[in-house]
């Protein structure tokens, strides 16, 4: 029986599984290099951790042509495992893949992603030559320049290891550390 076995695993694995691992992938397919998969939105946390799921371990497959909104019976339904198209989800207030109703909806929709976008073009259009410049150059990078402060800040181990934050309060410190211990015998 293999139920009565109890105890830990005979052989425990070294090397994490990976889906696909011997088959090349080409860049220019869906889910390669140059198209990635799309960004999942308009369901609850708990539909996207199991679409995070499937794109994991390789159970995932995207939608060739649109599917059939269940509500409005129109073939709007864009994103794989998805059962209502965006406008019906937005408009019920339900997710889109397990039609529960939702206060939080996780990602956000496409037309507003756009509407950002050009928000911040028209942003980039009117600022000066030297703010455009360095706005790009934060894009490019992937950080802001408030984020590069708190990293410098966050270096600073004071208190963690060491009680002050140079070699002469270190030393004033200790200096009066010993003046107590030498009164106090």
């Amino acid at each position: 029986m293999s139920g009565v076995r109890k105890g830990p695993p005979k052989h425990q694995n070294k090397v994490a599984w990976k889906p696909n691992a011997g088959i090349k992938i080409n860049e220019t397919e869906v889910g390669g290099k140059f198209r990635p998969l799309s960004e999942i939105t308009g369901v609850c946390p708990r539909c996207k951790d199991q679409i995070d799921w499937k794109r994991k371990y390789g159970k995932y497959k995207p939608l060739t042509e649109p599917a059939k909104c269940q509500k409005c019976s129109k073939r709007n339904v864009r994103q794989a495992y998805h059962n209502l198209c965006t406008g019906c989800a937005k408009e019920h207030k339900v997710c889109a893949k397990c039609s529960c109703r939702v206060d939080q909806v996780v990602g956000r929709d496409i037309s507003e992603v756009e509407a950002e976008k050009k928000a911040l073009e028209e942003a980039i259009k009117n600022a000066r030559e030297r703010d455009r410049r360095s706005l790009l150059r934060a894009m490019n990078k992937g950080k802001s320049q408030s984020s590069e402060k708190n990293l410098t800040q966050n270096d600073v181990k004071v208190g963690e290891l060491f009680t002050a934050r140079s070699l002469e309060e270190y030393a004033e410190v200790n200096h009066d550390d010993e003046d107590d211990q030498v009164q106090v015998i």
